[in-house]
């Protein structure tokens, strides 16, 4: 047979506060009820997530998690951005719920994709449907990045991941690419946020502006930029 759709069902423990994070996102809520049991059903153009509600559920020790496939990684990012910016303010990128920007993972065959962990603690994990691998690391630190975004961005294992920066930015080569040097700066940045650890976020956002780049450079490292800004605004 051909057209089924699966659609995800996901737990969490307030399904009111799901109806108001999706709906800052963009979605709408397609069918609600209370009664027997607490169950929403939002959808986002083809994109359909529902929950149901388990009383003293602890979303910090959730393993729900779903794949969302689509063309345009950056244009939904982008989205779900504004949307954050225009109801709260600012990019969530610490605590529950918040959102990780898009990178390439390795474990993935270096395929593109970001995460959004919702208020039932669950994983949305964003992955282009048709695009080719990105092109390997080049560069100690690079090939760093990559490790750590397995580890944060996918296993969800941010202690780890900030091991693997903190190594790679304990000594420095002069061969050092200054942009990936940015990008391991800000990501770090972003990983101390999660742990509640503004004073580390403020000091590795303040050493990824003091590093030197050209133009060109600086134009590469426009992303990783934009990822500071955002979490400048949470510090701020």
């Amino acid at each position: 047979m051909a057209n089924e759709v699966t659609v995800p069902l996901l737990p969490c423990l307030s399904i009111d506060d799901m109806v108001d994070f999706y709906e800052v996102l963009g979605f709408r809520t397609t069918y609600r009820q209370r009664r027997p049991n607490p169950y929403v059903a939002l959808q986002r153009a083809d994109l359909h997530l529902h929950f149901f509600e388990i009383a003293g559920f602890v979303p910090e020790h959730s393993y729900g998690s779903c794949l969302v496939l689509t063309e345009d990684i950056e244009g939904l990012h982008r989205a779900f951005a504004d949307g954050m910016r225009a109801a709260y303010g600012k990019v969530l990128v610490s605590g529950t719920p918040r959102m990780t920007r898009p990178r390439a993972r390795k474990n993935v065959g270096g395929v593109g994709g970001f995460s959004v962990v919702d208020p039932g603690g669950n994983w949305i994990r964003v992955v282009h449907r048709t695009a080719g691998p990105e092109p390997a690391p080049a560069g100690r630190l690079a090939k760093a990045l990559a490790d750590a975004v397995v580890q944060a961005d996918s296993r969800g294992d941010v202690r780890q991941a900030v091991r693997i920066l903190d190594t790679a930015l304990a000594r420095s080569h002069a061969g050092d690419d200054p942009v990936a040097q940015v990008e391991v700066l800000v990501y770090r940045a972003e990983l101390a946020m999660v742990l509640h650890d503004r004073e580390t976020a403020a000091d590795m956002l303040a050493r990824a502006e003091r590093v030197v780049l050209t133009a060109d450079e600086s134009e590469h490292a426009a992303s990783a930029f934009q990822n500071a800004a955002d979490i400048a605004a949470t510090l701020g």
